[in-house]
């Protein structure tokens, strides 16, 4: 055996070290976050339609069955999400990498060497069972051995660094999150921007026949003589514009659906969305309470866990202060025959411990550590900022809905004002009792008022999946501590 008795013990005795040492530098403590017990927004206002999401499919509050099959191919088709895929196992693979430091290392050797000199003086030497005779002529030495080497990490290096892989892999995974969080984010707005389009455009065909009426109506009254040619020209002047704004709205349907078409990872050519209803209807999801979005936000959550990493690495930097042991040995053989080469008298082996103790490297240690505090404290700045952030997302959100309703109430009052007025004025213009540009007025503010009705329910909706998104999604920083770090086997595809 390689390990006589003493070395069983020195061995063992090193063994019982590496596992009973404290890890070096500060062990990791959560810092405090910026104080906020409610948000200010949501207090006094409560949603037209409020909903719960009861998991992080948050998109079926829509009742859309087309926005949810869209959503779907976020999951394992989008471009983003696979790089934050396939960076996160490249991050758990880095922790198989150092864990591997744990354990000693094993080889295999064998070779043959052919020597020889010109010296008259020859001298002998001893090689296992034989003579190998030196200084003249030449020989040949076969050798085959088995070597292993074990650097014991006594100080906890190895733990930190398998610490701060962990945590970096942990990151990642709530990378994956956010970033398909935001793809399902960006996906929705795009889908409702696309769907107030092709209702502006429902908007602009049924305003082009109104303004039909209204022409052939001006161009009665020429022909009899009531009015002139004036008002047909006025009239005809408001339908070609109306119908050239159809152009430029179709544009906006045409790059949304461009848009979608990406974010389920497919060319534009492959995506072709049918006519669909405008919903009329805006769920709000409850913000909760600030403290909640700590454990909800994916973000944080991976600002959270560069920080254990970064703590981490202070204590990888302070392992350099200390004395490295390594254990090494070798059993073999060696022979000047090949066929003599396995036997017992030719056996030969070797074990020791080796220590190694820096003494001047020029403050290169101490700047190590001082770079790896100076980016702990970099790292919870950034936490602390990416708590302040999501704070003022979810506050702007909530105003914007907020303002949104009460405008929108008072927009819905102004289309059924506008319409009542249109209808008035055409019929004061047929009795001949107004001028054409009265009709004009009433008609154009008719027009103005739907669209903007319809713009600020575009934007209500666009804000109700922005808030989704701020406060997290369905999703939970719980998820970091399961199977996989979080990282569902469903998504194992992404990187197919």
């Amino acid at each position: 055996m390689i390990c006589k008795p003493a070395a069983s013990v020195l061995c063992g005795t090193a063994c019982a070290l590496a596992l009973s040492a404290c890890a070096v530098g500060p062990n990791y403590h959560r810092p405090s976050a910026p104080p906020s017990k409610l948000f200010k927004e949501e207090q006094g206002w409560t949603p037209a339609a409020p909903a719960q999401i009861a998991n992080e499919q948050w998109w079926s509050i829509y009742k859309d069955p087309v926005l949810s099959a869209l959503e779907q191919q976020v999951e394992v088709s989008n471009q983003n999400v696979k790089v934050a895929v396939a960076n996160y196992y490249a991050a758990r693979e880095a922790i198989t990498v150092d864990r591997s430091g744990f354990f000693p290392s094993i080889s295999l050797g064998a070779g043959a060497t052919r020597s020889g000199g010109g010296s008259r003086n020859e001298t002998l030497t001893v090689v296992g069972a034989g003579v190998l005779p030196s200084g003249t002529g030449s020989h040949t030495l076969y050798d085959a051995d088995a070597s292993a080497s074990w650097d014991l990490d006594i100080w906890g290096k190895l733990r930190r660094e398998v610490e701060s892989d962990v945590a970096r892999a942990q990151e990642d995974a709530a990378d994956i999150a956010a970033a398909r969080l935001s793809a399902q984010d960006t996906l929705a707005q795009d889908y409702f921007q696309l769907r107030a389009a092709e209702q502006e455009l429902r908007i602009l065909q049924t305003t082009v026949q109104d303004y039909k009426v209204s022409l052939q109506i001006a161009q009665n009254q020429v022909n009899a003589g009531t009015t002139t040619l004036a008002d047909v020209y006025s009239a005809r002047t408001q339908l070609e514009d109306t119908i050239a704004q159809e152009n430029s709205v179709q544009l906006t349907r045409d790059e949304m659906e461009h848009a979608i078409a990406v974010l389920v990872g497919k060319a534009p050519s492959q995506v072709s969305l049918a006519q669909g209803e405008f919903t009329a209807t805006v769920p709000v999801v409850p913000a909760g309470v600030p403290s909640q979005l700590l454990l909800r936000r994916p973000d944080i959550a991976a600002a959270e866990r560069a920080l254990e990493s970064a703590n981490a690495q202070i204590g990888v930097a302070e392992a350099a202060w200390f004395p490295s042991l390594t254990l090494t040995g070798s059993y073999g053989y060696e022979s000047t025959a090949l066929s003599t080469l396995i036997r017992a008298s030719n056996s030969v082996w070797s074990f020791g411990p080796s220590l190694a103790e820096p003494l001047f490297n020029a403050g290169a240690t101490l700047a190590q550590v001082r770079e790896n505090q100076a980016l702990y404290d970099s790292a919870v700045a950034t936490y602390r900022e990416t708590v302040l952030t999501a704070f003022q997302q979810v506050e702007n959100d909530l105003a914007t809905l907020k303002h949104l309703q009460t405008e929108y109430t008072e927009d819905e009052a102004a289309v059924i004002d506008a319409e009542r007025s249109a209808t008035l004025t055409l019929n004061q213009y047929r009795a001949g009792t107004v001028a054409y540009s009265s009709v004009i007025v009433a008609q154009t503010a008719l027009y103005t008022a739907q669209i903007t009705e319809l713009n600020v329910q575009s934007q209500r909706l666009v804000a109700s999946a922005d808030l989704v998104d701020a406060i997290g999604g369905g999703w939970s920083s719980g998820q970091l501590n399961a199977r996989n770090d979080g990282v569902t086997a469903t998504l194992k595809s992404t990187v197919d």
